[in-house]
């Protein structure tokens, strides 16, 4: 049986009577992880029903090896055909032979001895929020924007040829890519901040983004809008999709970097989705490329999804309604501890600083992507397009707390009605520090151990969809990154977030 986008919802069942599932799910921090099981129609019809055993004390933040008992249950609404050359590294893989026998499925976790859910499981959070929504007739779509860099080779064992011998860091990364000057085989290098749309002359990830595209589309119905090259040199790329709501917004996140690293794979090549891996820690505002960020824009619809409750076509500015402006209000009052969940690495804030336009500050305004916020006027008196664009996120975020942190945050400016003051119209980078200062423009926070403090103190507007134990184990994990990291090179965070 061949795969079409009609089949969106499978029934396993009724597809293959032997074969293979991959249960994806994603730990506290991230990332998506996969188990395999090999079965028959009997025994998938157990997991579906019953789920499978799971390891928790194995999983980043999951539980401890003394509540380890945990089971995945698979959300059958996800399931699709894996197509299993996404699995191999080569074309003569027997992996081959698999074809439409391995089924790939999002599955939630719960806790052992029927005592429900996990609430350390990130798309819990993010269901939770769907509830609340819906409760309040209401539905979300959120539409990120994923940049990251598809890098030629990282070498973890280059010699540093300025180094000292007797000195501990002879030995560090060094990121290859064919669009680099002095690279083998490279025509026409791309200069740094100089690859936005670069032509096809130019461009070495065109195919590569295509390869992409298609795999998106067909086997995991998640349609593509644009494919571009982005602004730094070295292979930088975004491929966007089209919104969705909370849940399948995180999940597809999810599924696209993991075909990206895949795709990456295939071409010998490797996906990188670190904030910012292009980085001179002795000249932070002069060296280096831009960072990856994650965009991600948020339009809020009454239970029907036919009104967007953020479109005003009366207010001249934006045609943002008031509901819109209290959202942004609220997003202005949390950014700082937001920033905790939706950058939440220390390479995060070498990407939030000026100068590689990286938001910094805490600002508002149509069409300007100097503000944090950034409300999009492309097109005029349409309000299905009208949304509010988050800048602060980045890849190495779990898209299931952020998104539900950007929305808890914007929810909350809404129920106690948030002025975001007035909109800013310039350019930010280019404002003296008493002019910023005369507005009252703040600053996002300058570390992640920053940010940490910030959580702490302002936190109280996720707790309605965030469970305690939950928000404690992130704050726990990321502030062992942060003494981990103290006086750590560059080099080093590369070695420790490449795979982010």
């Amino acid at each position: 049986m061949s795969f079409s986008r009609s089949d969106s919802v499978l029934q396993p069942e009724k597809i293959i009577d032997t074969g293979f599932i991959q249960l994806r799910y994603t730990d506290v921090l991230g990332k998506f992880l996969a188990k395999y099981v090999f079965g028959n129609k009997e025994s998938f019809d157990s997991i579906f029903k019953f789920g499978i055993g799971l390891d928790g004390s194995s999983v980043k933040g999951f539980s401890s090896i003394d509540e380890s008992d945990m089971l995945l249950k698979p959300d059958r609404s996800t399931v699709r055909i894996f197509p299993p050359f996404l699995l191999s590294a080569t074309a003569s893989s027997l992996l081959s032979e698999y074809n439409n026998r391995i089924l790939a499925v999002v599955a939630d976790v719960y806790q052992g001895f029927n005592e429900g859910r996990l609430v350390r499981d990130p798309r819990y959070v993010s269901q939770r929020m769907e509830e609340y929504l819906i409760e309040n007739n209401l539905t979300c779509q959120m539409g990120p924007e994923v940049e990251c860099f598809v890098f030629d080779n990282i070498i973890f064992n280059h010699r540093n040829k300025n180094s000292n011998a007797n000195v501990n860091n002879e030995y560090e990364p060094k990121i290859i890519s064919l669009e680099q000057y002095g690279a083998d085989g490279c025509k026409y290098p791309i200069k740094r901040k100089g690859g936005y749309d670069a032509p096809p002359f130019q461009d070495s990830l065109l195919e590569f983004r295509f390869d992409v595209a298609e795999i998106l589309r067909n086997h995991f119905s998640i349609d593509i809008t644009n494919l571009n090259h982005e602004v730094a040199s070295c292979g930088q790329i975004e491929i966007n999709f089209i919104h969705s709501t909370l849940t399948k917004a995180a999940d597809n996140v999810q599924i696209y970097k993991d075909v990206v690293r895949n795709v990456a794979r295939k071409y010998n090549k490797v996906a990188n989705f670190m904030p910012k891996p292009l980085f001179d820690k002795n000249d932070p505002l002069g060296g280096g490329d831009n960072g990856s960020g994650m965009h991600t824009s948020i339009s809020l619809w009454n239970d029907s999804s036919t009104t967007n409750v953020f479109y005003d076509s009366d207010d001249f500015y934006a045609e943002l309604s008031q509901i819109g402006r209290y959202f942004v209000g609220g997003l202005m009052e949390h950014a700082r501890s937001l920033a905790a969940i939706v950058a939440p690495t220390v390479n995060s804030y070498h990407r939030l600083i000026p100068g590689f336009e990286a938001p910094v500050y805490i600002a508002w305004g149509k069409g300007n992507r100097s503000t944090i916020i950034r409300i999009p006027i492309n097109e005029r008196n349409n309000s299905k397009s009208k949304r509010i664009e988050f800048r602060a996120p980045d890849p190495s975020s779990n898209p299931y707390l952020a998104f539900s942190a950007i929305v808890a945050a914007g929810l909350d400016g809404i129920e106690k009605t948030i002025d975001p003051g007035s909109s800013t119209d310039e350019n930010i980078y280019k404002m003296s520090d008493s002019k910023r200062s005369s507005l009252g423009i703040k600053s996002l926070p300058g570390s992640l151990e920053e940010s940490l403090e910030a959580l702490k103190s302002d936190a109280c507007y996720l707790k309605k969809y965030f469970p305690d134990e939950l928000l404690e184990t992130f704050i726990m994990l990321k502030n062992e990154e942060v003494a981990l990291f103290r006086d750590k090179s560059i080099a080093q965070e590369l070695m420790f977030y490449y795979d982010i």
